[in-house]
Formats: structure tokens, C-alpha cells, sequence
């Protein structure tokens, strides 16, 4: 199969939208899990038949779901009865080290060798890796990071992150203490990049094992010390795949660029209405054009004016210009969360987006023109696309 995939997780079940690459008849399928808060899904970079999925109750806590067909069916990884019992044929128990379903089948709790294992709300974000796609990073609420090896079906804690020396100074944004963003270096997968709200950027160049902040440059007036090491809440970050070394973020106010992986950060907002917003993605072939959505404010999570607004920079920020064709400019009230934007690799860059009104934009010309693909799902949490060959 050759075309596009859309992988929607919205507040009430998961969304698979495809077409092939004029992007203009779609097919939608949905709701999986209906019901359920579906945070993150997203495709492995080396397989297209497997997908990752978030899916979160109040009720039932944390599942991680797994496609191997390319979402036509689904299966929860280490609760099969093969996964259950080890090779004596007797039940498994909560082993230390391992991220696993306790009692309710869905509820994750992390045991660290203690009686008293310590629970985690969500996993806000899933990053499959390149070398398998058995491989796969989550991120998750309170912040830490977590590794599979196994498709899903154990997990352990990179303990370096939460261990480090700055964590009593982390502190919950809005949203939550949450890890939010998953970057790895496809050119050296050891190097990772996280983004926690609030606490800032941080990387890893050794595959998780010891951790640096990457926050210098970065400003946040709401902090006692506006230029401390962490504490600053970042929204998004994202690079282009052949120049990792160049980062661009979204933060709590501020869009920043860094040509250094992220040892020092520069302001970009220019002449942006306002550098407020949550999602910030790179155009698949110009590693220099970035996009973001701004909104009015911290206070109030809308468009200015009630104005659906992308605006793009092909120069990494230096200039900005808006993108209005096709897109609300009356009555929009709407927001894009951080993980609602991304792009396709086809030859006329794709740029896809979901609101919280439930609506999915694609632009099939670099974000000159829009049209909604969808209308009317749930709010949506997250977009990811994927290119089918």
C-alpha cells in the first residue's frame, strides 16, 4: 500500500484516517478503545504495520496498546497468557525493574524492589526507535522515561533522568509533571532528547544512563529566577531528522532555536502576533521551514481574535508569515495541543494538525492552502503521520 496514514488520539477513542498521496479523499476509521483517552499513537519508523498507542482511564488506569497490522487490530502487549505465566507455567509476579499490569489488567505501576511499587497517571508519549521495531521510548506523568525492548510487554525505567540531581527542583505545569516529548537522533540513537513540563529540556548522549539540562538561553519570568538551570516549562521541541544538531521549541512563551543540540538556545519569535502556543513541527525536506500555531495566551487557549492561524518560517525563524487559506477566521475558539501537529514525507510536504474542536487540517502544499479532513471527532490529544510505500 502506498499513501497516508493519520493516527488521531482524541478524548473519547482512537482515529485512523488514510488516502493515498493527493491527500484528498479520506477514509476514516474509529473510534478504537472508544471511550477511552487515547494521549499518543504513533508508527515505527522501520515497520508500517506497527503502531504504539496511549490509552488512559480514570477508572482503569494506563494501558499501552499495540498494532501489528497497521491498526486493523490491536492487542495489550504482556497480558496474553503466554506473557503471564513464565516457562514453569506458573503466574509471574511483580518482578523489580519492570513497568507491568498489576491487578486490573491496564493499571502500571513501577516496582522497584520496594512493597510499595510507585504509580504513574499516564503515559503522555510513545517514541518508537530505529533500530526495531520492538523498541519503543514512553514518556510519562509523573516525569520519567521509560525503555521496551519487547514490544511493550516489559519496560524499565531510564532511572538517570528522574534521578538527577535537579529533580526536587521539577515541578507540574498545567497539564501535569509531565515527559512529554521523545526525540532520538536518528544519526546516534544514544543521544535523546526530553522535554518535561515544568522542568525544561534535557539530553542524553550515553542511551539514557546520566542526563544534562539543556535550558541555557532560556527565559521564564514566572520562575523566581527567570535564567535558573531548570524549572522552565517547555511545550515542544522538534529538529529535522538530517540536522539534529539544530532544535526549535515552543515554550511557555518564546519560540527558541538551538545550532548546538541544545547547549545554548536563542529567542525566534520575531514578529510573531504572540509566541504563546504548544505545537512546533519542521517541513519534512527544508530542515530551515518550521511551523506553530500561536494562541492568545497562558490564560486563554485560543486564537487571537477567534482566527485559526499557522504561521510558518522558512528561514528557522527569523521571519515569520501567516497561513490563513482554507482555516476559520471568525468564531474559532479552538486550541492545538503540543503533540496535535506533524508531518508526512511526501514529495509536497504534508502539514496535518487536530483542534480541540475536534477537527483535523491538512495541508497538502507546505501550509498554503488547508482543508479539513475530518470535523466533529473529539478533542483531539495527538496527530502522527505516517508515509506508506
Amino acid at each position: 500500500m502506498s499513501g497516508i496514514r493519520v493516527l488521531a488520539g482524541t478524548r473519547k477513542g482512537a482515529f485512523i484516517l488514510t488516502s493515498d498521496e493527493k491527500r484528498k479523499n479520506w477514509k476514516v476509521d474509529g473510534p478504537h478503545f472508544a471511550g477511552w483517552e487515547i494521549y499518543h499513537m504513533k508508527g515505527s519508523p522501520v515497520d508500517s504495520n506497527r503502531i504504539y498507542a496511549s490509552q488512559t482511564s480514570a477508572w482503569f488506569g494506563q494501558i499501552i496498546q499495540r498494532s501489528d497490522d497497521g491498526g486493523k487490530t490491536w492487542n495489550t502487549p504482556g497480558t496474553s497468557e503466554e506473557d503471564l505465566r513464565g516457562s514453569d507455567g506458573m503466574p509471574k509476579g511483580g518482578a523489580s525493574n519492570d513497568f507491568r499490569y498489576d491487578g486490573i489488567p491496564g493499571t502500571h505501576q513501577w516496582y522497584d524492589g520496594t512493597q510499595h511499587p510507585w504509580e504513574f497517571k499516564r503515559v503522555w508519549h510513545l517514541e518508537p526507535a530505529f533500530d526495531s521495531p520492538d523498541h519503543v521510548y514512553a514518556g510519562v506523568e509523573d516525569a520519567a522515561l521509560f525503555e521496551s525492548k519487547d514490544g511493550g510487554k516489559t519496560w524499565n525505567e531510564l532511572s538517570g533522568l528522574r534521578q538527577h540531581d535537579t529533580g526536587p527542583r521539577w515541578q507540574p505545569g498545567a497539564g501535569g509533571m509531565c515527559l512529554h516529548t521523545i526525540l532520538i537522533n536518528p544519526k546516534n540513537q544514544k543521544q535523546i532528547f526530553v522535554a518535561i513540563s515544568a522542568a525544561g529540556a534535557f539530553r542524553t548522549d550515553d542511551g539514557g544512563k546520566t542526563w544534562k539540562p539543556i535550558n541555557k538561553g532560556l527565559v521564564s519570568n514566572f520562575m523566581p529566577d527567570p535564567k535558573a538551570e531548570v524549572g522552565h516549562c517547555v511545550h515542544r521541541i522538534a529538529f529535522h531528522p538530517s540536522k539534529p544538531t539544530t532544535l526549535f521549541m515552543q515554550k511557555h512563551w518564546d519560540v527558541m532555536r538551538s545550532d548546538d543540540s541544545g547547549d545554548s538556545w536563542k529567542e525566534v519569535s520575531d514578529n510573531l502576533p504572540t509566541d504563546f502556543g504548544f505545537p512546533i513541527d519542521v517541513h519534512a525536506h527544508q530542515p530551515e521551514t518550521i511551523y506553530v500555531v500561536p494562541i492568545k495566551s497562558d490564560s486563554e487557549h485560543y486564537p487571537l481574535d477567534g482566527k485559526l492561524q499557522v504561521w510558518r518560517s522558512r528561514t528557522g525563524g527569523n521571519k515569520w508569515e501567516v497561513l490563513t487559506n482554507g482555516l476559520p477566521q471568525k468564531d474559532c475558539y479552538v486550541n492545538v495541543l503540543r503533540d496535535a501537529m506533524s508531518v508526512d514525507s511526501c514529495d509536497s510536504c504534508g502539514i496535518y494538525f487536530g483542534t480541540t474542536g475536534g477537527q483535523i487540517y491538512c495541508s497538502a502544499d507546505s501550509g498554503d492552502s488547508w482543508n479539513a479532513i475530518v470535523r466533529d471527532l473529539p478533542a483531539v490529544l495527538s496527530v502522527e503521520v505516517q508515509t506508506l510505500k
